[in-house]
């Protein structure tokens, strides 16, 4: 199978188009026999003694100006100075190099990547900038990085007319890759460890025979540096080795960045949640009930002081609602008889003699050593197989479901230790731990079941395997440095061959791992993860589930975007309740925004089952009749009433700014304290003013090509909009700017165009089969139904909506209870109208008739706010857009008394 990529996912090209903003002023891309050696400080490529280089034209006073320009645009706080990053040098001064930083986040799952990667492209198609340098803080992340790379070549190459371009891992043992770098004439894609550069030792960084050290070979290009997960990378080492490139700039790309530095895109997780561009995510709790007897105590941590080092237990305690599991600080001496409020329990022998932080275990006065990770007492034994055997569970009942759509699951087991999968004996053999043990003898059990007898043709010893660091042959616990690498099959499986894994006819369906794939590595069709920790887990929530945020594929690699199959269950040994609080605190504190409500608890799930005899149920045929019939459009506009509506847009589009330069005076103050010793060097501004810079020249690229390129009209076309909307000259004000917000304009009116020409017809013969309602599974929450009391009005027990629309819960529960609703369905996810701007689903089709008249009324409703729905210019354009073609398609059954209606509550109709 090939994954394959969707072109125009409108908030990846907002993220692209961000960076691509904030370079407006620079010269734009020329062809390489247009320049020379003659055009000194013009053009974004300089030659230099070591080869070819990116050159930056447009100042620090324009980048801020765009800047705070695509903030404003794109929702986020804006920059009041281009914000540089510090770091300590050799004698501990702070040094804040000059070259620009931009930060982009993007919510796990939402494609960072290859966001990032097409930047890459567009900044060499847009500026013609060549040469870029891809720095990762670990061995999974670049293997995911080069992966990346691999599948997105040939999409790129599609996109962007096959510029040539090539890319590579920088290896010590090939050192003249990086002149190879420095020499080329395309685009250059260098993948980079930071632990390769970071230190004098490293081989990048030493004298050569020929007196140059080979990282010298990068500087001399001014490489954009692109900084994957640059939360890793804040440390003073590793911030002077991103400066000892030379970057142009530094693009930084991350879903958690512990510092913001200019930041100009935010895809936020509520954001990518409401959008549907993640999976749902839902935790299925194993939690241990009425297990207070005996005594229970876990090492959970240390605290380590100047004067003492303390211990953080988990220990049972006394409190108000009876015995439960607490957290708390003990030192030497404490007794945790005192700590528990008189615990029975721990009356004899339980105080603590010895605290030891470096081998991470504490002594009892019992004589008793417990270790930190190995907690005694309990039923953490039984919490563990129990999690497997829920991971389990879940995903046989979900590859049940999904085999018809082509959509393989996997499942992420996650482990504090390796040797609970794999033991060596003497001799290095490897051999099963006991969680492998277990997993193969309930996964046995489980498919004895008559359900899934058939689903698999596997032994079940091929249905799972690890991926863990590797050191001398044998798989030890690692967080993924830079000197570890596993170089098995499952490694190659698991970490490079995404594709044969997604691929049902392998085997292999259950990963266990330690924490290399906690970073770095995802795939789409993880649809449960579990954390088999002996105590809870302590890694970030965020960094748990972003292993299967990602929406999953079918076996042509093609999206599947249903949000009924793209469903995140989290196993854990919490409660649902603990688990869904703190995931909300740290999307709260990460990113600043709230998440209540969008997580669920897989316990709550319920099946949505059709009534019996539904098939028969009068009401149902004489409205499903009526609206089943599918339709095909067709588009009729004239092109001169696109000329002269899209000439009025682009005559009506904001001025084209020239170039400006910002002056700023501002008064210093020195802040002192009662010594006189210098706190802080400060000021006020005083004055400012701006000077349009009006001797730039701009070279004027094949502007018509490129908005032709755009908007799929003719060149003939586009010169017609141009010429008549008067506005050509502003292309030399800032050429960029001009042609952007030209597409934008044409676009606009083009759209608006085909759906006021629409016209639609039905298709002879073709209509949404009945059967197609028993042939669906329907599962949900609680929280997304409404109990059908009164099973006559409507198909199922529950009603389907979303939790978060309050239009769609009033309407539903209003049908439920008014008598002049006879039935009502809510149309099924497959229920489409097929429209220029995309498939359109409308909400509801029901039956009404007024007290005491005979006569029926046959509606379909699209529910919004009340007052979008009065005043549809509240909604936005796509939606109005969709709404004129549902009109248009419902128009066509006016003579079977259907009438399509825009609503915010029933009593609109």
């Amino acid at each position: 199978m090939k994954i394959q990529f969707e072109k125009n996912q409108q908030y990846q090209l907002d993220a692209i188009q961000s960076v691509i903003d904030i370079l407006e002023g620079q010269d734009l891309n020329t062809t390489d026999f247009e320049f020379t050696l003659a055009d000194e400080n013009k053009g974004s490529l300089q030659f230099t003694e070591t080869g070819v280089g990116n050159r930056l034209t447009v100042t620090p006073e324009q980048i801020l100006a765009n800047i705070q320009k695509v903030q404003v645009q794109n929702e986020v706080e804006p920059s009041s100075e281009l914000e540089k990053i510090g770091f300590k040098d050799d004698k501990g001064d702070i040094v804040r190099p000059s070259f620009g930083n931009f930060s982009i986040e993007m919510e796990t799952g939402t494609g960072k990547t290859y966001v990032y990667l097409r930047t890459i492209y567009e900044l060499n198609k847009v500026y013609g900038f060549k040469k870029f340098v891809i720095v990762v803080p670990s061995v999974a992340i670049r293997e995911g990085a080069i992966k990346n790379l691999e599948i997105t070549f040939e999409h790129f190459q599609d996109l962007y007319e096959n510029t040539p371009a090539s890319f590579e891992v920088y290896d010590s043992k090939k050192l003249v890759s990086l002149s190879n770098f420095a020499r080329s004439n395309t685009i250059q894609i260098m993948v980079i460890n930071i632990d390769s550069f970071t230190k004098d030792a490293n081989v990048i960084n030493q004298v050569r025979e020929r007196g140059v050290r080979p990282i010298e070979h990068l500087q001399g290009t001014s490489p954009i540096v692109i900084v994957d997960e640059p939360q890793n990378m804040e440390t003073d080492i590793r911030k002077r080795a991103i400066a000892n490139l030379n970057p142009l700039f530094t693009l930084r790309y991350s879903a958690t960045h512990t510092n913001l530095y200019n930041l100009i895109y935010k895809l936020d997780p509520v954001k990518a949640y409401d959008l549907g561009l993640v999976k749902q995510i839902e935790v299925d709790s194993v939690i241990a009930q009425n297990d207070n007897a005996g005594a229970f105590v876990s090492l959970d941590n240390f605290k380590l002081a100047k004067s003492s080092t303390s211990a953080v237990l988990t220990i049972l305690k006394n409190e108000s609602n009876g015995v439960v599991k607490k957290s708390v600080t003990a030192k030497t001496g404490d007794n945790l008889y005192q700590l528990s409020n008189r615990v029975e329990s721990y009356k004899e022998g339980y105080i603590i003699n010895y605290i030891d932080s470096e081998e991470e275990y504490i002594e009892f006065s019992s004589g008793t050593a417990l270790y930190k990770g190995k907690p005694q007492g309990g039923m953490n034994t039984e919490i563990q197989k129990e999690m497997i055997r829920a991971t389990i569970d879940n995903h046989l009942k979900k590859e049940k479901e999904l085999n018809a759509k082509g959509i393989k699951v996997l499942s992420v087991l996650f482990l504090d230790k390796v040797a609970n999968y794999r033991v060596y004996s003497p001799d290095g053999t490897a051999q099963k731990g006991q969680f492998a043990i277990w997993f193969e003898e309930l996964l046995t059990e489980a498919l004895k079941s008559p359900r899934y007898k058939d689903l698999y043709s596997y032994d079940v010893a091929q249905m799972h395997d690890g991926y863990f660091s590797q050191d001398k042959g044998k798989f030890k616990d690692s967080s993924e440095g830079r000197s570890t690498k596993a170089d098995d099959e499952a490694y190659s499986l698991i970490m490079k061959d995404k594709e044969r894994l997604l691929d049902m006819a392998t085997p292999l369906r259950f990963i266990f791992s330690h924490s290399a794939l906690r970073e770095g590595w995802d795939n789409p069709n993880v649809f449960q993860i579990c954390t088999l920790n002996e105590t809870r887990s302590e890694i970030k929530k965020r960094q748990e589930i972003g292993r299967g945020l990602r929406l999953c594929v079918n076996q042509s690699g093609e999206r599947n975007t249903d949000r009924g199959v793209n469903k995140l269950t989290v196993i854990a040994n919490e409660s649902y309740e603990d688990f869904a609080k703190a995931l909300q605190k740290e999307i709260e504190n990460d990113c600043g925004v709230k998440f209540e409500g969008r997580i669920k608890n897989a316990r709550n799930r319920q099946k949505i089952e059709l009534k019996k005899n539904w098939e028969l149920d009068q009401h149902f045929l004489d409205l499903w009749n009526r609206i089943k019939h599918k339709t095909e459009y067709k588009v009729d506009y004239k092109t001169q009433d696109l000329v002269d509506t899209a000439s009025e847009a682009v005559k009506q589009m904001p001025t084209v700014p020239k170039p400006q330069i910002q002056r700023i005076k501002t008064e210093t103050k020195f802040l002192r304290d009662k010594d006189g010793n210098l706190l802080e060097v400060g000021g006020d501004v005083k004055s400012s003013k701006e000077r349009a810079v009006s001797d730039i020249k701009f070279e004027i690229p094949d502007f018509v090509g490129y908005i032709q390129s755009k908007t799929e009209l003719t060149r003939n076309t586009v010169s017609q909009i141009i010429l008549n909307s008067g506005r050509i000259n502003e292309i030399f004000n800032n050429p960029q700017v001009f042609m952007d917000l030209v597409v934008k304009a044409i676009k606009s009116e083009f759209d608006k165009l085909k759906v006021n020409g629409i016209k639609y017809e039905r298709i002879a013969g073709q209509s949404y089969e009945m059967t197609l309602f028993e042939s669906e599974e329907i599962e949900s929450y609680i929280e997304n139904m409404i109990t059908v009391k009164n099973q006559e009005k409507t198909l199922y027990n529950y009603v389907l909506i979303d939790s978060l629309s309050t239009p769609e819960r009033t309407f539903a529960q209003e049908c439920e209870t008014r008598d002049d609703v006879l039935f009502y369905i809510k149309l099924p996810s497959w229920f489409l109208v097929k429209t220029p701007i995309g498939n359109y689903n409308p909400d509801w089709a029901l039956i009404k008739q007024e007290d005491g008249e005979q006569k029926k009324v046959y509606f379909v409703a699209e529910t919004k706010d009340p007052k979008a729905a009065k005043d549809k210019a509240l909604l936005r354009e796509s939606e109005r857009m969709k709404i004129k073609c549902g009109e248009k398609h419902f128009a066509e059954f006016s003579n079977e008394e259907v009438q399509y209606k825009v609503v915010g509550s029933l009593g609109d109709l």
